[in-house]
Protein backbone atom coordinates (compact mmCIF):
# COMPACT_ATOMS: atom_id res chain seq x y z
CA UNK A 1 0.00 0.00 0.00
CA UNK A 2 1.53 3.39 -1.00
CA UNK A 3 2.15 5.43 2.15
CA UNK A 4 2.71 9.15 2.61
CA UNK A 5 4.14 10.55 5.85
CA UNK A 6 2.72 14.05 6.21
CA UNK A 7 4.31 16.37 8.76
CA UNK A 8 2.27 19.52 9.39
CA UNK A 9 3.17 22.58 11.41
CA UNK A 10 0.87 23.13 14.37
CA UNK A 11 1.19 26.92 14.17
CA UNK A 12 -2.46 27.76 13.53
CA UNK A 13 -4.46 25.93 10.87
CA UNK A 14 -2.99 27.49 7.74
CA UNK A 15 -0.50 24.70 7.04
CA UNK A 16 -3.13 22.00 7.48
CA UNK A 17 -5.44 24.00 5.20
CA UNK A 18 -2.81 23.76 2.47
CA UNK A 19 -2.12 20.06 2.98
CA UNK A 20 -5.67 18.68 3.13
CA UNK A 21 -6.70 19.64 -0.45
CA UNK A 22 -3.45 18.15 -1.75
CA UNK A 23 -4.03 14.87 0.07
CA UNK A 24 -7.61 14.72 -1.20
CA UNK A 25 -6.43 15.33 -4.77
CA UNK A 26 -3.66 12.78 -4.31
CA UNK A 27 -6.11 10.14 -3.11
CA UNK A 28 -8.05 10.49 -6.35
CA UNK A 29 -4.84 9.56 -8.20
CA UNK A 30 -3.72 6.92 -5.69
CA UNK A 31 -6.97 5.41 -4.32
CA UNK A 32 -5.29 2.96 -1.93
CA UNK A 33 -3.13 5.68 -0.39
CA UNK A 34 -2.24 5.32 3.28
CA UNK A 35 -1.95 8.71 4.98
CA UNK A 36 -0.02 9.28 8.20
CA UNK A 37 -0.50 12.72 9.78
CA UNK A 38 2.31 13.79 12.08
CA UNK A 39 1.17 17.03 13.71
CA UNK A 40 -0.26 18.81 16.74
CA UNK A 41 -3.16 20.24 14.73
CA UNK A 42 -6.18 18.68 16.48
CA UNK A 43 -7.89 15.72 14.85
CA UNK A 44 -11.14 17.70 14.76
CA UNK A 45 -9.68 19.86 12.00
CA UNK A 46 -9.21 16.88 9.67
CA UNK A 47 -12.56 15.25 10.35
CA UNK A 48 -15.00 15.96 7.51
CA UNK A 49 -12.19 17.65 5.58
CA UNK A 50 -9.74 14.86 4.78
CA UNK A 51 -11.29 12.17 2.58
CA UNK A 52 -10.98 8.50 3.50
CA UNK A 53 -9.01 6.89 6.29
CA UNK A 54 -5.95 8.43 7.88
CA UNK A 55 -3.70 7.83 10.85
CA UNK A 56 -2.90 10.55 13.35
CA UNK A 57 0.23 10.95 15.46
CA UNK A 58 0.22 13.84 17.93
CA UNK A 59 3.91 14.85 17.81
CA UNK A 60 5.30 18.39 17.72
CA UNK A 61 6.92 19.13 14.37
CA UNK A 62 8.20 22.67 14.89
CA UNK A 63 7.77 25.78 17.00
CA UNK A 64 6.37 28.31 14.57
CA UNK A 65 5.92 31.48 16.61
CA UNK A 66 4.73 32.01 20.16
CA UNK A 67 1.85 34.43 19.96
CA UNK A 68 -0.28 36.46 22.32
CA UNK A 69 -3.38 36.05 20.21
CA UNK A 70 -3.37 36.09 16.40
CA UNK A 71 -2.08 39.66 16.08
CA UNK A 72 0.97 39.72 18.37
CA UNK A 73 4.16 37.66 18.12
CA UNK A 74 5.97 37.32 21.45
CA UNK A 75 9.49 37.53 20.09
CA UNK A 76 11.43 36.74 23.33
CA UNK A 77 9.14 33.78 24.05
CA UNK A 78 9.56 32.59 20.47
CA UNK A 79 13.36 32.54 20.73
CA UNK A 80 13.10 30.80 24.13
CA UNK A 81 10.88 28.11 22.60
CA UNK A 82 13.33 27.56 19.75
CA UNK A 83 16.23 27.23 22.18
CA UNK A 84 14.26 24.61 24.10
CA UNK A 85 13.23 22.78 20.94
CA UNK A 86 16.80 22.63 19.64
CA UNK A 87 18.34 21.72 22.98
CA UNK A 88 17.11 18.17 22.28
CA UNK A 89 17.49 18.35 18.49
CA UNK A 90 19.53 15.17 18.10
CA UNK A 91 17.02 13.20 20.18
CA UNK A 92 14.05 14.67 18.30
CA UNK A 93 15.65 13.83 14.98
CA UNK A 94 16.39 10.26 16.09
CA UNK A 95 12.79 9.79 17.26
CA UNK A 96 11.42 11.00 13.93
CA UNK A 97 13.78 8.79 11.93
CA UNK A 98 12.89 5.73 14.02
CA UNK A 99 9.16 6.44 13.62
CA UNK A 100 9.55 6.87 9.87
CA UNK A 101 11.49 3.63 9.56
CA UNK A 102 8.85 1.78 11.56
CA UNK A 103 6.01 3.06 9.34
CA UNK A 104 7.99 2.58 6.12
CA UNK A 105 6.40 5.36 4.06
CA UNK A 106 7.19 5.84 0.41
CA UNK A 107 7.26 9.62 0.63
CA UNK A 108 7.77 12.37 3.22
CA UNK A 109 5.68 15.53 2.72
CA UNK A 110 6.32 18.47 5.04
CA UNK A 111 4.44 21.75 5.44
CA UNK A 112 6.63 23.23 6.71
CA UNK A 113 8.51 21.24 9.37
CA UNK A 114 12.27 21.33 8.92
CA UNK A 115 12.52 18.49 11.44
CA UNK A 116 10.57 16.23 9.08
CA UNK A 117 12.74 17.27 6.14
CA UNK A 118 15.92 16.42 8.04
CA UNK A 119 14.43 13.12 9.24
CA UNK A 120 13.26 12.12 5.78
CA UNK A 121 16.68 12.80 4.35
CA UNK A 122 18.37 10.85 7.13
CA UNK A 123 15.98 7.94 6.51
CA UNK A 124 16.99 8.16 2.83
CA UNK A 125 13.43 8.56 1.58
CA UNK A 126 12.05 10.94 -1.05
CA UNK A 127 11.37 14.14 0.87
CA UNK A 128 9.25 17.02 -0.40
CA UNK A 129 8.57 20.30 1.36
CA UNK A 130 5.41 22.18 0.44
CA UNK A 131 4.79 25.66 1.79
CA UNK A 132 4.18 29.34 1.27
CA UNK A 133 6.73 30.20 3.98
CA UNK A 134 9.66 28.71 5.86
CA UNK A 135 10.52 29.30 9.49
CA UNK A 136 14.00 30.66 8.79
CA UNK A 137 12.39 33.45 6.76
CA UNK A 138 9.89 34.16 9.53
CA UNK A 139 12.56 34.20 12.25
CA UNK A 140 15.20 36.18 10.40
CA UNK A 141 13.63 39.65 11.00
CA UNK A 142 13.42 38.89 14.74
CA UNK A 143 17.18 38.29 15.12
CA UNK A 144 19.01 40.61 17.48
CA UNK A 145 22.25 41.91 15.99
CA UNK A 146 25.23 40.27 17.60
CA UNK A 147 23.32 37.29 19.01
CA UNK A 148 25.27 34.24 17.74
CA UNK A 149 22.77 31.70 19.12
CA UNK A 150 19.89 33.18 17.15
CA UNK A 151 22.00 33.14 13.99
CA UNK A 152 22.99 29.55 14.71
CA UNK A 153 19.34 28.52 15.09
CA UNK A 154 18.36 30.14 11.78
CA UNK A 155 21.34 28.50 10.07
CA UNK A 156 20.39 25.09 11.46
CA UNK A 157 16.85 25.49 10.13
CA UNK A 158 18.11 26.49 6.69
CA UNK A 159 20.49 23.55 6.58
CA UNK A 160 17.64 21.20 7.43
CA UNK A 161 15.41 22.62 4.69
CA UNK A 162 18.27 22.32 2.20
CA UNK A 163 18.09 18.53 2.52
CA UNK A 164 14.69 18.37 0.79
CA UNK A 165 14.69 16.72 -2.61
CA UNK A 166 12.07 19.18 -3.82
CA UNK A 167 10.12 22.15 -2.51
CA UNK A 168 6.68 23.03 -3.83
CA UNK A 169 6.33 26.78 -3.41
CA UNK A 170 2.65 27.67 -3.12
CA UNK A 171 1.53 30.97 -4.63
CA UNK A 172 1.43 33.55 -3.07
CA UNK A 173 4.45 32.82 -0.95
CA UNK A 174 7.91 33.80 0.16
CA UNK A 175 10.99 33.10 -1.95
CA UNK A 176 12.22 30.20 0.26
CA UNK A 177 15.92 30.37 -0.70
CA UNK A 178 16.88 27.60 1.72
CA UNK A 179 15.71 24.94 -0.74
CA UNK A 180 17.97 23.69 -3.50
CA UNK A 181 15.18 22.80 -5.95
CA UNK A 182 11.87 24.66 -6.11
CA UNK A 183 8.76 24.01 -8.21
CA UNK A 184 6.17 26.78 -8.16
CA UNK A 185 2.53 25.73 -7.96
CA UNK A 186 -0.70 27.69 -7.97
CA UNK A 187 -2.75 28.82 -4.99
CA UNK A 188 -4.42 26.24 -2.77
CA UNK A 189 -7.94 26.87 -1.52
CA UNK A 190 -10.88 24.82 -0.27
CA UNK A 191 -13.90 26.39 -1.92
CA UNK A 192 -17.46 25.58 -0.87
CA UNK A 193 -20.86 26.51 -2.25
CA UNK A 194 -22.52 29.62 -0.90
CA UNK A 195 -25.33 29.19 1.60
CA UNK A 196 -25.98 32.90 1.71
CA UNK A 197 -29.78 32.91 1.76
CA UNK A 198 -29.98 29.98 4.17
CA UNK A 199 -27.64 31.65 6.66
CA UNK A 200 -29.32 35.03 6.39
CA UNK A 201 -32.74 33.47 6.93
CA UNK A 202 -31.50 31.50 9.94
CA UNK A 203 -30.13 34.70 11.52
CA UNK A 204 -33.21 36.75 10.61
CA UNK A 205 -31.35 39.41 8.65
CA UNK A 206 -33.25 42.16 6.90
CA UNK A 207 -32.34 43.04 3.28
CA UNK A 208 -30.62 46.21 4.53
CA UNK A 209 -28.26 44.37 6.90
CA UNK A 210 -24.76 43.26 5.93
CA UNK A 211 -23.24 40.06 7.34
CA UNK A 212 -19.55 39.98 8.31
CA UNK A 213 -17.44 36.97 9.30
CA UNK A 214 -14.81 37.83 11.92
CA UNK A 215 -12.18 35.09 11.77
CA UNK A 216 -8.48 35.30 12.59
CA UNK A 217 -7.36 31.72 11.96
CA UNK A 218 -6.38 28.87 14.23
CA UNK A 219 -4.81 31.01 16.97
CA UNK A 220 -7.75 32.17 19.11
CA UNK A 221 -8.72 35.81 19.47
CA UNK A 222 -9.87 36.04 23.07
CA UNK A 223 -11.31 39.53 23.08
CA UNK A 224 -13.22 41.81 20.75
CA UNK A 225 -14.86 45.24 21.16
CA UNK A 226 -18.24 43.62 21.70
CA UNK A 227 -20.25 46.69 22.70
CA UNK A 228 -18.93 48.74 19.79
CA UNK A 229 -19.62 45.90 17.35
CA UNK A 230 -23.19 45.55 18.54
CA UNK A 231 -23.74 49.28 18.00
CA UNK A 232 -22.66 49.31 14.32
CA UNK A 233 -25.81 49.98 12.35
CA UNK A 234 -26.84 47.70 9.50
CA UNK A 235 -24.12 45.13 10.26
CA UNK A 236 -24.35 41.71 11.85
CA UNK A 237 -21.36 39.55 12.81
CA UNK A 238 -20.45 35.87 12.89
CA UNK A 239 -17.41 35.36 15.10
CA UNK A 240 -15.13 32.35 14.65
CA UNK A 241 -14.72 31.78 18.38
CA UNK A 242 -16.65 32.24 21.60
CA UNK A 243 -18.91 35.23 22.15
CA UNK A 244 -18.55 36.43 25.72
CA UNK A 245 -22.26 37.17 26.32
CA UNK A 246 -25.50 37.32 24.32
CA UNK A 247 -25.64 40.08 21.71
CA UNK A 248 -28.48 40.41 19.26
CA UNK A 249 -26.14 41.39 16.41
CA UNK A 250 -23.31 38.92 17.10
CA UNK A 251 -23.35 35.12 16.92
CA UNK A 252 -20.63 32.52 17.34
CA UNK A 253 -19.81 30.27 14.40
CA UNK A 254 -19.89 27.42 16.92
CA UNK A 255 -23.65 27.91 17.24
CA UNK A 256 -24.27 27.50 13.51
CA UNK A 257 -24.36 24.22 11.55
CA UNK A 258 -21.91 25.51 8.95
CA UNK A 259 -18.17 25.23 8.60
CA UNK A 260 -15.90 28.24 8.34
CA UNK A 261 -15.29 27.95 4.59
CA UNK A 262 -19.02 27.76 3.85
CA UNK A 263 -19.73 30.87 5.89
CA UNK A 264 -16.77 32.67 4.29
CA UNK A 265 -18.29 32.45 0.80
CA UNK A 266 -21.78 33.31 2.11
CA UNK A 267 -21.14 36.62 3.87
CA UNK A 268 -20.84 40.17 2.59
CA UNK A 269 -17.34 40.71 4.00
CA UNK A 270 -14.64 39.03 6.09
CA UNK A 271 -12.56 40.65 8.80
CA UNK A 272 -9.25 38.89 9.40
CA UNK A 273 -5.47 39.15 9.53
CA UNK A 274 -3.53 38.47 6.31
CA UNK A 275 -3.28 34.69 6.64
CA UNK A 276 -2.87 32.33 3.70
CA UNK A 277 -6.09 30.29 3.71
CA UNK A 278 -8.58 33.08 4.39
CA UNK A 279 -6.91 35.49 1.98
CA UNK A 280 -6.78 33.06 -0.94
CA UNK A 281 -10.34 31.85 -0.39
CA UNK A 282 -11.69 35.41 -0.18
CA UNK A 283 -9.75 36.62 -3.22
CA UNK A 284 -10.76 33.58 -5.28
CA UNK A 285 -14.44 34.07 -4.33
CA UNK A 286 -14.22 37.89 -4.60
CA UNK A 287 -15.42 38.34 -1.02
CA UNK A 288 -14.44 41.80 0.36
CA UNK A 289 -11.73 41.71 3.00
CA UNK A 290 -11.06 44.01 5.92
CA UNK A 291 -7.63 43.05 7.21
CA UNK A 292 -5.63 43.97 10.29
CA UNK A 293 -1.87 43.85 9.71
CA UNK A 294 0.83 42.74 12.15
CA UNK A 295 3.74 44.30 10.21
CA UNK A 296 6.30 41.87 11.68
CA UNK A 297 5.34 38.56 10.07
CA UNK A 298 7.36 37.97 6.92
CA UNK A 299 4.68 36.30 4.78
CA UNK A 300 2.20 39.12 5.37
CA UNK A 301 3.42 41.40 2.58
CA UNK A 302 3.04 38.86 -0.26
CA UNK A 303 -0.53 38.24 0.91
CA UNK A 304 -1.33 41.95 1.07
CA UNK A 305 0.15 42.34 -2.43
CA UNK A 306 -2.07 39.47 -3.57
CA UNK A 307 -5.15 41.18 -2.14
CA UNK A 308 -4.19 44.49 -3.73
CA UNK A 309 -3.68 42.95 -7.15
CA UNK A 310 -6.55 40.47 -7.34
CA UNK A 311 -8.93 41.08 -4.46
CA UNK A 312 -11.19 43.58 -2.76
CA UNK A 313 -9.42 44.54 0.46
CA UNK A 314 -9.13 47.45 2.88
CA UNK A 315 -6.73 47.71 5.81
CA UNK A 316 -8.14 48.49 9.25
CA UNK A 317 -5.60 50.07 11.59
CA UNK A 318 -4.83 48.07 14.70
CA UNK A 319 -5.98 50.85 17.05
CA UNK A 320 -9.26 51.13 15.15
CA UNK A 321 -9.70 47.38 15.36
CA UNK A 322 -9.37 47.27 19.14
CA UNK A 323 -11.53 50.37 19.62
CA UNK A 324 -14.30 48.98 17.42
CA UNK A 325 -14.06 51.84 14.92
CA UNK A 326 -15.08 49.56 12.09
CA UNK A 327 -18.10 50.98 10.29
CA UNK A 328 -16.43 53.31 7.80
CA UNK A 329 -13.87 50.68 6.75
CA UNK A 330 -16.52 47.98 6.42
CA UNK A 331 -18.65 50.24 4.26
CA UNK A 332 -15.62 51.09 2.13
CA UNK A 333 -14.87 47.40 1.58
CA UNK A 334 -18.40 46.75 0.39
CA UNK A 335 -18.13 49.43 -2.31
CA UNK A 336 -14.87 48.19 -3.81
CA UNK A 337 -15.14 47.16 -7.47
CA UNK A 338 -14.20 43.77 -8.82
CA UNK A 339 -10.53 43.99 -9.95
CA UNK A 340 -9.83 44.08 -13.66
CA UNK A 341 -7.25 41.29 -13.33
CA UNK A 342 -8.79 37.95 -12.39
CA UNK A 343 -7.08 35.98 -9.61
CA UNK A 344 -5.16 32.83 -10.49
CA UNK A 345 -7.25 29.69 -10.35
CA UNK A 346 -6.60 27.63 -7.21
CA UNK A 347 -4.85 24.83 -9.09
CA UNK A 348 -2.13 24.19 -6.52
CA UNK A 349 -3.65 21.08 -4.95
CA UNK A 350 -4.03 19.29 -8.29
CA UNK A 351 -0.57 20.39 -9.43
CA UNK A 352 1.00 19.12 -6.21
CA UNK A 353 -0.87 15.82 -6.42
CA UNK A 354 0.34 15.21 -9.96
CA UNK A 355 3.93 15.88 -8.89
CA UNK A 356 3.70 13.68 -5.79
CA UNK A 357 1.85 10.70 -7.27
CA UNK A 358 4.85 9.31 -9.25
CA UNK A 359 6.91 9.34 -6.04
CA UNK A 360 4.42 6.92 -4.49
CA UNK A 361 4.57 4.43 -7.32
Amino acid sequence: MPTIWCAISGHGYGHAAQVVPVLNALRSLVPDLRIILRTTVPTSYFQDRLIGQWEYQDIQQDVGCIQDGPLTVDVPATWAAYRQFHASWDKRLAVEVAAIQQSQPDLILSDTSYLAVAAGAKAELPTVAMASLTWDEILDPYRASGDPLQQELVTTIRQAYAQADLALRIEPGLSMPAFRRIQNIGPIASLFSSQRETIRARLGLTPQEHLVLVGFGGIPLHDLPWEQMSAISNFRFIVDGPVESPYSRIVSLRDLPFRFSTVLVSVDAVMTKPGYGTVVECVTSQIPLVYVRRYNFADEQPLVDYITRYGRGVELALDDFWSGTWQRTLEQALTLPIPVESPPSPTGADEAARLLAPLLA
